[in-house]
């Protein structure tokens, strides 16, 4: 499948070989046990370790991940689930983790769990590959690009080259991008980890994580660690998001495009600062998103005056939902302040771009703008 585009790959990933009078894509199987006589060496043997139909939504992750690549996928309850497994896999005690200060908002929770069991945890900024200067003796280092909230983009190759050079693995958490807007293992990355509840699967109605990987010791270690601590995904979310991945490029495709066109409406309004999206020839990290990026994802952020004004705004829209979260099919916005976990002004916005027209999309944003400044 190495060879054939985004669209035909999604839509056919994963699907078994053709059962005369099956189905294409098999239906959850819902088993806590499989029947097992003499030795257990076949693939299903209890339901916390291996499951068919996360088998299926693992190879077909796997091939939008690399296409025509042998790797090995994860799968996972949530994004957290599968970024702090590939984190507690591989960390002791002793060992030392760069982590990026601007990422995700659990991650200052993560961090104070490393710090706890004894793990140094360095953190630099994603924008300037700021995290560069702290990779000596690491044993890992993580990268969000782009960030969440704020949308920096590093140089993942560089970073890549520096870490490996000194001794470190890599991990990037590529859920703002996805497989076909950004492929870290292409990018030489040891670990791909996202939040599948975003993006990936695209209708807010799932949680579920993974970690692909090129090397099977990784790979075990992080199938290991699932199995210890359980965080393993039902097989109805496992078949939901197989099911929901057939549409992955078009909905993409759809929200990037409008996207782009949000940035630059908003790029002309006088009353909006701080403008970030990747794709925007004049956002700071345009030069290095063209050179990794494929696509620049559904996010868009800016800054409105303060937090009354933000949230004029969000209750002035009329087809986008105030609330967390982002890569769905229907648009949603928030004042990323009100968390309190993410260093951004009071009137920052965080807006997650669906799949509506876009002349209807960016006319309610027009009118709820004019509301808001009045």
């Amino acid at each position: 499948m190495s060879t054939m585009g985004d669209g035909t790959r999604a839509v056919r990933a994963g699907l078994p070989e053709p059962e005369q009078y099956e189905p294409t894509l098999p239906g959850p199987v819902f088993a806590a046990h499989f029947h097992l006589s003499g030795e257990p060496v076949g693939p299903y043997t209890y339901g916390r370790d291996t499951n068919p139909t996360w088998t299926h939504l693992e190879r077909a992750i796997g091939e939008l991940e690399a296409p025509g690549e042998d790797v090995s996928t994860t799968v996972f309850a949530s994004g957290m689930a599968a970024i702090t497994a590939v984190l507690l896999s591989q960390v002791r005690t002793g060992d030392t983790v760069v982590l990026p200060d601007d990422g995700y908002q659990a991650l200052p929770l993560v961090r104070e769990q490393l710090t706890a069991f004894g793990v140094e945890v360095r953190t630099a900024p994603t924008g300037g590959d700021a995290q560069l200067a702290l990779l000596e003796g690491a044993k890992l280092l993580w990268i969000e690009s782009p960030s969440n909230p704020g949308l920096d983009v590093c140089d993942i190759r560089r970073l890549v080259a520096a870490a490996h050079e000194a001794g470190a693995l890599v991990a990037v958490d590529n859920t703002l991008a996805t497989p076909i807007g950004q492929r870290p293992l292409e990018l030489g990355a040891d670990f791909s980890v996202a939040s599948d509840t975003k993006g990936m699967t695209g209708h807010g109605d799932i949680l579920l994580g993974h970690v692909t990987c090129r090397d099977p010791l990784l790979t075990a270690d992080v199938r290991r660690w699932r199995k210890v601590v359980g965080a393993i995904p039902g097989p109805m979310e496992a078949w939901l998001a197989h099911r929901s991945l057939a549409t992955l490029q078009l909905r993409i495709d759809r929200q990037c495009t409008t996207a782009l066109a949000l940035a630059e409406a908003l790029a002309k309004r006088a009353e909006v600062t701080g403008l970030r999206y990747p794709g925007l020839p004049s956002d700071p990290s345009y030069g290095i998103a063209v050179r990794q990026m494929r696509r620049f994802g559904s996010v868009v952020s800016f800054e409105l005056a303060d937090r009354e004004t933000a949230e004029r705004f969000l209750a002035a829209l009329r087809l986008v939902d105030d609330a967390t979260s982002f890569g769905g099919v229907r648009s949603t916005a928030e004042r990323r302040g009100r968390w309190g976990g993410d260093a951004v002004p009071e009137g920052f916005i965080r807006f997650s771009v669906g799949a509506e027209d876009p002349e209807d999309l960016l006319a309610d944003v027009e009118r709820a703008l004019d509301e808001a400044v009045r």
